[in-house]
This record gives structure tokens, sequence and C-alpha cells, in this order.
């Protein structure tokens, strides 16, 4: 039997958070805490960095993990599809964040020189939430969507 997602959510699921800031003429700082800035218990931080230009990071999906993304520095793409509608998010200010919910193909895309992707997730690393197959992942929405009439 095909896994399926915990939750079965759209594109339109995912947001565009804009993160408070503190300004100060010596520099802005802007704080993330678990489940007020980040819509979820922080269990696991990331970030991306030396990414070459034309690279693309992500490529996959997960059953139950959420993330919260941003770009700290510089600037990249987020391609978001939900197996039935696709979604290119632009990240490039380090006060705004992108919520990823569940069951949600991403793709990281068109870094700029010099930036810095950080990743907060709502898990640990476990393999096994992961859907590194397309074809897999269109299964398993398609499994979700049929449950979910």
């Amino acid at each position: 039997m095909m896994k399926q997602f915990t939750r079965r959510s759209s594109v339109y699921d995912c947001s565009i958070v804009h993160l408070d800031q503190v300004h100060d003429r010596a520099g802005n700082i802007t704080a993330l805490e678990n489940n007020k800035s980040i819509p979820f218990e922080i269990r696991r931080v990331y970030y991306l960095y030396d990414v070459p230009g034309g690279e693309e990071r992500g490529g996959h999906a997960h059953y139950d993990l959420q993330q919260f993304v941003v770009a700290v520095s510089g600037a990249f793409d987020v391609l978001l599809d939900d197996g039935t509608n696709k979604k290119i998010v632009h990240l490039d200010r380090p006060f705004i964040g992108l919520h990823i919910t569940t069951g949600i193909w991403r793709e990281l895309l068109n870094f700029s020189s010099g930036s810095v992707c950080l990743v907060l997730a709502s898990q640990r690393y476990q393999e096994h939430d992961y859907v590194r197959s397309y074809e897999e992942f269109k299964e398993a929405s398609r499994c979700s969507n049929s449950l979910n009439r």
C-alpha cells in the first residue's frame, strides 16, 4: 500500500510570513520563535550556502514534515508543487519567510551569488519521511486526493 501524506495540502496553503524586525542604526534584528513567528515547534535547523550558480536544491517532498525557509542573504526561488498546481515564490529578504506545509514538492532554484538559505524544520532528519521520486510524489498525491473527497 502506498504511503500517504499526513495532511493533504495545496500550494495555496503555503504562505509568505513577514517576520518582525527591530531596527537600529547599528543594524537590524529578526527573532524566530516556536509557535509564534514560526507556525510549528522547531526540531531542526540547517542552512544552505556556497550553492554554485545554476544548481538546484530540494527536489523532494515530505510525508509529515513542515519547513520554514528564509533567504537570510541573497536570493533564490522556491518552486512549490502539490501534484496539481505549481507556484514559484521568490525570496530575497531576511525578514520574509515561506511556510511549506506537508505533502508539497519543493525545488530551490536560481540562487544568487553568496546567498544563504535558512531552513527550520518541524522534525529531526528522518529519511523515511522524504519522497525523493517525483513519480512517487504524484502517486501519493493522487492517493491522498482520493481519500480526502
